[in-house]
């Protein structure tokens, strides 16, 4: 299942969230010009490679690694979730509060990633981490908003419109049983820096939730972004139906 859209998007540019999209896809069409060998030199040199950052070096790796993907699936998987939850986060704390934000959540899910297997040398890349704080400080902030969640099943395609408690919790859930049954030295994805960035994310905007009066700023906002509900309908095919013929 994919979230597609929020039924409240943010009625200010969110500039951060555009440069960040701009910054991993300038990066990613960067590693495409490379070949196999300066690719892998690449990701080894920016990437996250715990043995090496409790060694005492290459801690700006921390930072580099969240503008490096591994395939186009990766890169359109993440900027697709950094542009349905960015943009309303962004709004609620501004620009440069996000940014810090942003890559404070990165840093906690590559330790997230490294304390429980130290001695790895493999590579971590990817802002699936950063956007994981992104998706638990939305899931605070907005519990009951919208999100229009594409579902794909063998041939059948729906977009269900569903509450951002239930789209969020259940990929929180799905990180942890996966990080609880996947071998954390395999490689593969990285479902303990998905866990580690959503909790940070969420426990980061804490403060700013109780000073907005914590369960008062729910029944405010009735738990949805601060701006109007847009409303989206998908138009029916023009392309003619041809019955079978018996």
């Amino acid at each position: 299942m994919f979230p597609i859209r929020d039924h409240n998007p943010s009625e200010r540019t969110p500039y951060v969230t555009y440069l960040l999209i701009a910054i991993n896809v300038v990066v990613f069409l960067g590693q495409l010009s490379l070949d196999q060998q300066s690719e892998n030199l690449f990701i080894v040199s920016y990437g996250v490679i715990p043995a090496r950052i409790l060694s005492g070096d290459g801690f700006e790796t921390l930072l580099t690694s969240m503008f490096i993907h591994g395939g186009f699936m990766h890169i359109i998987g993440n900027m697709l979730f950094l542009w349905v939850f960015g943009d309303n986060l962004e709004d609620e704390l501004g620009h440069v509060r996000f940014l810090i934000f942003y890559l404070v959540s990165g840093v906690g899910a590559a330790a997230a990633q490294i304390l429980p297997d130290p001695g790895s040398v493999v590579p971590m890349v990817g802002a699936s981490g950063a956007i994981a704080g992104v998706m638990g400080a939305y899931l605070l902030f907005f519990p009951k908003a919208r999100v229009d969640v594409l579902f794909i099943i063998i041939v059948i395609i729906k977009v269900f419109p569903l509450p951002a408690w239930i789209v969020l919790g259940a990929w929180f859930a799905l990180q942890l049983f996966n990080g609880w049954a996947t071998p954390i030295d395999g490689g593969g994805v990285a479902y303990m820096a998905h866990v580690g960035g959503f909790v940070v994310g969420f426990l980061w905007v804490v403060p700013k939730w109780l000073r907005e009066g914590g369960p008062d700023f729910w029944r405010r906002t009735h738990g949805h972004p601060p701006h109007p509900e847009a409303h989206y309908r998908f138009q029916e095919s023009s392309v003619p139906t041809v019955r079978r013929r018996k």
